[in-house]
């Protein structure tokens, strides 16, 4: 625990999302003020089941709105920004490139621009993601990795990182830019991605389907152990080695998409496991195989992930276990 959370005000975006809202709550149990950028109502997500959102500052805008986000930063008078809105799915961004684009870049060099006019800021740390390596047989991907994203989310995110690593260098912001692997945990309503749609289908009791062969691989991160790297990273963002720097942040340990299913499943209790496996080959638009070396969080930042897949899916299935026991209105 530390004191330096205790009334400083901090701008969320994205608050409303899988790791925006664990951040709001273990920002409010450190005693900050938290702001919370929102653009649209969400009201299943997890800052709205537990009330945290009421104990936040609600500062409506939109990223994509220089104007917006400059008021977010200078009315308030942050001191901390963690920045995670974003279009985050595949999907979705293969669909409408033209919107993800918008939001991902856009709305990202809004917040450097806000930033960078800030006297008052003493951290920023962006999400970017491991989408933003692109495919590539030399793995797992370091720091040092070009980033070679192809498709549209993927690129947006690219892009994004880019104009970080060029804002950060170039007027010294306090920036820390996080590459993450696949996060998961209570609380995320993207019933695309694969742990929230299959538990949606265990809990609704209908059959899984694996869009793709189940073959492809990824790291899975527990959101609680990201969100112990983004306060770390927030709390020594001025420090020479981490200031201006991007840390890949996950377990390092690949699992395939059908190992997943099996811990799904192992954690739902389902005896006689049955799934739909649709493809022979990977989803369109998905990178075949990821998976990231950490070293450089451990040794910069003293940060290691404390949480074994098995362990999270547990907490996870006990919060969608709830979640879809209550009555659809």
């Amino acid at each position: 625990m530390t004191d330096r959370w205790l009334d400083r005000p901090v701008l969320v975006t994205g608050a409303t999302g899988l790791l925006g809202g664990h951040i709001v709550d273990r920002l409010l149990e450190r005693g900050a003020r938290v702001h919370a950028f929102v653009r649209d109502e969400t009201p299943d997500c997890l800052v709205r089941q537990d009330g945290l959102i009421d104990r936040c500052v609600v500062v409506r805008g939109d990223l994509g709105h220089l104007a917006d986000v400059e008021r977010a930063v200078q009315q308030y008078a942050v001191t901390d920004v963690f920045h995670l809105g974003a279009q985050a799915i595949v999907g979705t961004a293969k669909r409408s490139p033209w919107q993800t684009f918008e939001d991902n870049v856009r709305g990202t060099w809004n917040v450097l621009e806000a930033a960078r006019k800030s006297d008052l800021l003493d951290a920023i740390v962006f999400a970017s993601t491991d989408k933003a390596y692109g495919p590539t047989e030399d793995l797992p991907y370091t720091e040092a990795h070009p980033l070679g994203a192809i498709g549209p989310y993927d690129a947006s995110k690219a892009m994004a990182d880019i104009a970080a690593n060029s804002f950060a260098k170039t007027y010294g912001l306090p920036l820390v830019t996080f590459r993450c692997g696949n996060l998961y945990g209570p609380g995320d309503l993207h019933f695309n991605r694969l742990i929230p749609e299959m538990l949606r289908a265990r809990f609704r009791g209908t059959q899984p389907v694996i869009r793709s062969s189940g073959r492809a691989q990824r790291d899975y991160l527990y959101v609680g152990d990201a969100v112990d790297a983004y306060l770390m990273a927030a709390e020594r963002a001025m420090e020479v080695g981490i200031r201006g720097e991007a840390f890949n942040i996950s377990t390092g340990r690949p699992w395939t998409v059908l190992q997943v299913c099996a811990a799904i499943d192992a954690a739902v209790g389902i005896a006689e496991p049955k799934h739909q496996i649709l493809g022979t080959a990977e989803a369109e638009g998905e990178i075949p195989n990821q998976t990231l070396d950490c070293a450089k969080a451990a040794e910069r930042l003293g940060w290691t992930p404390k949480t074994r897949l098995e362990s999270g899916l547990e907490v996870a299935v006990d919060w969608y276990r709830r979640y879809f026991s209550t009555p659809i209105p």
